[in-house]
């Protein structure tokens, strides 16, 4: 069997940070980074989805009381 040469070795070893950087990216099977930002954007996105609702119905009751303050002055 022949020994593996400096680049082959450099090579092999590169090979294997790679490899535990995209375990550690993707996960083992358990999540990994990855899977931690598509939650953390599921929340954001639910906030999001949260705060516009609040302010559709604050500017409905803006909505009413001007529209109530109108009547009320013209009376």
């Amino acid at each position: 069997m022949r020994m593996m040469n400096e680049f082959e070795a450099q090579v092999i070893s590169d090979l294997s940070v790679l490899k535990s950087q995209m375990a550690g990216l993707m996960g083992d099977g358990n999540g990994g980074r990855l899977a931690e930002l598509e939650r953390r954007m599921d929340r954001h996105e639910q906030n999001w989805q949260r705060a516009k609702g609040f302010l559709a119905a604050v500017s409905v009751l803006f909505a009413a009381v001007e529209v109530a303050l109108q009547a009320w002055r013209r009376h």
